[in-house]
C-alpha cells in the first residue's frame, strides 16, 4: 500500500506555534517571585497574639463564719531583746547581720579584751604570790616546831629558861596564825581570778535565746555601754526577736469589749497580704482600759505560725461568733482585676487552648482584692487579669510566664 507523503505531513504536530517567548517567561518568573515575596511579608507582618496575665480560680473551701466584731492592731513579739554588754568597751568584731537566725549562747560580737585580759593576768600573778608565801610559812612552821621541841627538852634539863620556852611557843603560834591569814588571802586571790575571768568573758556578747536578728545597731570600732553615755556611744549590738512568741495586739473600743472573751476564735488578715488570712484565738483581755482612747487591749495568739507574719505588721482582726454560722455557697474566688462588665452583664475571659473564652458570670461577695464568682468559672481554670481591654471571644493570646496569685 502506498502512503501519500502529504497525508503524513498533515498528521505532524506543529510545536513551534505553542512555544512561549523567552521574554514572556522572564516576566512570568518575576510575577511569581513578587507574589511569593508579598505573601512572606504579609505572613511575617501579621498581628501577634496579645500578651495577657492570668490567675487561677480558687475554690471556696471554708465555712462562712459570723463576725461579732472587727478591730485593727499590730503583730508584737512577747520575747524580744536588744542585746548589749555588761561593760563599756570598744567593739572589735560583730558576727551577725539582719535576718540571721541565732541560737542561745551563740557569739554575737566581741569587745576589745586588752584591759580585762591584763587584769586577769595580774590576779593570777597575785594568787601565785600568795601560794608561794603560803609554802614559805609552812616551812617556817616546821622549823618553829623543831625549835619548840628543843626548847622543851632543854627546859626539862633545866639548861634553858622558861622565857626561852615561851618565846619558842609564841613564835610557833604566830606562824600558825600567819598561815591561816595567808590561806584566806589565797582564797581571796582565787576569787579575784574568777571575777577577772568573768570580766574577760563579758567582752564576748552572746545570744540570750533562740531568735532572729531584726536590727544591727553597732559596728566594729564603736564604743558600747550598758547605759547611755551620749555622744557616739552605742547601747546595744543588735535586736533579737523570738519568732515563736509572736502574737497580735488590738485595741477594742470599750463599748464593744463585752463581745470579746478568752479563747474566742478570730480570723486575722495582714495589711501586707490582703488575700491571705490566718486563724487565731483570744489569749486574754488585759484588765485595764486606756482612759484617753477609751479602748481595752486584747492579746491574740496565732494558731499556726507563718514566715509571712513579722513583728510590727499591721493586721485586721475579725472576732468570730458561732451563732449564725452557715456553709458558704459554692463558687470560686478570683482577683477583682479579672472581672469585666458589658452593659448589665458581668463577665470574665478564661484561657482555653491558647484562646480567650468569654464567660458570663454571677458575682457574689467581695473580700479585699478578690471577688466570689458563683457560676461561669470552675476551680483551677485560668482567668485573664491583665491584657488588652478590647479582647474578643476566640482571640489567640499568649500567657505571661508568671501567674498572679
Amino acid at each position: 500500500m502506498k502512503v501519500d507523503r502529504n497525508d503524513l505531513d498533515a498528521l505532524r504536530i506543529d510545536r513551534g506555534s505553542h512555544v512561549i517567548p523567552r521574554r514572556t517567561r522572564a516576566w512570568l518568573a518575576i510575577a511569581v517571585a513578587a507574589v511569593v515575596v508579598l505573601a512572606l511579608v504579609l505572613w511575617f507582618r501579621r498581628p501577634a497574639a496579645p500578651l495577657v496575665q492570668v490567675a487561677v480560680a480558687q475554690a471556696l473551701q471554708r465555712r462562712g463564719e459570723a463576725t461579732a466584731l472587727n478591730a485593727t492592731g499590730y503583730v508584737t513579739a512577747r520575747r524580744q531583746a536588744t542585746v548589749s554588754s555588761k561593760v563599756t568597751g570598744k567593739v572589735v568584731e560583730v558576727l551577725v547581720e539582719e535576718g540571721m537566725t541565732v541560737k542561745e549562747g551563740e557569739i554575737l560580737a566581741r569587745l576589745d579584751p586588752a584591759t580585762p585580759s591584763a587584769t586577769l593576768r595580774l590576779a593570777q600573778a597575785q594568787a601565785s604570790a600568795s601560794e608561794s608565801a603560803l609554802r614559805e610559812t609552812t616551812v617556817r612552821i616546821e622549823e618553829a616546831t623543831l625549835e619548840l621541841r628543843r626548847a622543851e627538852s632543854l627546859a626539862r634539863q633545866q639548861v634553858s629558861s622558861q622565857a626561852d620556852l615561851d618565846a619558842a611557843r609564841a613564835q610557833l603560834d604566830a606562824l600558825r596564825a600567819r598561815l591561816e591569814a595567808q590561806r584566806d588571802e589565797l582564797g581571796v586571790a582565787r576569787r579575784n581570778i574568777d571575777v577577772r575571768r568573768r570580766d574577760f568573758e563579758d567582752t564576748i556578747i552572746r545570744a540570750p535565746f533562740d531568735g532572729v536578728v531584726v536590727s544591727k545597731n553597732a559596728q566594729p570600732g564603736e564604743m558600747i555601754s550598758p547605759v547611755s553615755g551620749g555622744g557616739f556611744t552605742r547601747t546595744g549590738i543588735c535586736t533579737i526577736v523570738d519568732m515563736s512568741s509572736l502574737e497580735v495586739e488590738v485595741d477594742v473600743n470599750e463599748a464593744y469589749i463585752n463581745r470579746v472573751s478568752p479563747g474566742q476564735r478570730v480570723r486575722a488578715t495582714l495589711d501586707a497580704y490582703p488575700d491571705w488570712s490566718f486563724a487565731g484565738h483570744v489569749i486574754t483581755v488585759v484588765p485595764a482600759a486606756d482612759r484617753q482612747k477609751a479602748t481595752v487591749r486584747v492579746r491574740i495568739g496565732i494558731d499556726e505560725p507563718d514566715a509571712r507574719i513579722l513583728p510590727d505588721m499591721g493586721v485586721k482582726v475579725a472576732f468570730l461568733s458561732d451563732e449564725g454560722a452557715s456553709a458558704t455557697s459554692g463558687g470560686v474566688t478570683v482577683p477583682r482585676a479579672a472581672l469585666r462588665r458589658e452593659g448589665e452583664t458581668d463577665l470574665v475571659f478564661a484561657v482555653k487552648d491558647g484562646k480567650a473564652e468569654r464567660r458570663a458570670v454571677a458575682v457574689g461577695a467581695a473580700d479585699g482584692d478578690r471577688v466570689t464568682l458563683l457560676s461561669g468559672i470552675s476551680p483551677g481554670e485560668r482567668v485573664i487579669v491583665g491584657g488588652p481591654a478590647d479582647l474578643d471571644d476566640g482571640t489567640a493570646v499568649r500567657v505571661a510566664d508568671r501567674e498572679s496569685a
